[in-house]
């Protein structure tokens, strides 16, 4: 299994030879309007892309599938929606199925809570996307687990660090975890999604996983940048467990773990 980031949360993972891009946010640096109701509204991507523009139809064209946690717009754009061909399979979670189909894909695929799917076994996990009023305004977000080769990776989607995380490791035990970070926040009420301190939790939390730190640099309503992030994790000596990739980087991936680890 290889990963690597491209932006934001958008990931490219292979897996028993196929290729899933997850989370495609694909529009050049300041293609679209702000985050509202944040501390700044600068357009976002804040960044482009870390390869030409000229390049994204070669990889488009070796993606297999989509992975979709949620349909918010710095996970799903409109830039995204218009690249990406309408027969490709998307996987996502039940609650944006209909949403999909609408926008003209015709191989949606929910997954509800376990999918088999071209060698790759896909368990859907839950989430809270922030707190109280917020949360419940931000909807329903899903995490996936992807197990192939003998590897488990989590990737968790929007959401802090909640009962539905914890029951994803214990149920799981995944050996690799990529969280989204940053602490992206609004005027009012608590961050949306992880905080560096939420990262440390889960590491603490699953000692036999590698941890990736991403979802960071890109929007405006975040908090917490890469070095920020970085810093706190070595403050707390987890520098060695999480990792805080750079845009277009392919994460560093240990040693597989065993058949008696997997099971």
């Amino acid at each position: 299994m290889q990963v690597q980031l491209i932006r934001h949360a958008t990931l490219l993972v292979k897996a028993a030879g196929k290729t899933l891009l997850v989370d495609p946010m694909l529009a050049p640096r300041g293609h679209d309007e702000p985050v509202p109701m944040s501390a700044n509204q600068v357009r976002i991507p804040l960044v482009d892309l870390p390869f030409p523009a000229a390049e994204l139809p070669q990889l488009l064209a070796l993606v297999d599938a989509v992975l979709l946690t949620h349909t918010h717009r710095d996970h799903w754009d409109s830039v995204a929606q218009e690249l990406l061909a309408k027969h490709l399979p998307i996987l996502c979670q039940p609650a944006d199925a209909e949403t999909l189909r609408g926008q003209g894909f015709t191989q949606v695929l929910p997954v509800e809570a376990q999918l088999d799917w071209e060698g790759i076994r896909i368990y859907r996990t839950g989430g809270q996307h922030g707190t109280g009023e917020i949360g419940q305004m931000m909807g329903t977000v899903s995490g996936f687990v992807l197990e192939a080769e003998q590897q488990r990776l989590y990737i968790a989607g929007d959401t802090i660090w909640c009962e539905e995380v914890t029951q994803a490791l214990d149920q799981c035990r995944p050996n690799y975890i990529v969280l989204n970070a940053g602490g992206a926040q609004f005027l009012k009420g608590d961050p949306i999604v992880m905080t560096a301190a939420e990262v440390a939790q889960v590491a603490r939390y699953a000692p036999q996983a590698t941890v990736y730190a991403v979802h960071l640099e890109t929007v405006n309503h975040s908090t917490e940048d890469r070095a920020t992030t970085k810093a706190y994790l070595v403050q707390q000596g987890l520098g060695s467990q999480v990792h805080v990739p750079a845009d277009g980087e392919w994460l560093p991936f240990t040693s597989l773990r065993t058949e008696e680890q997997l099971s």
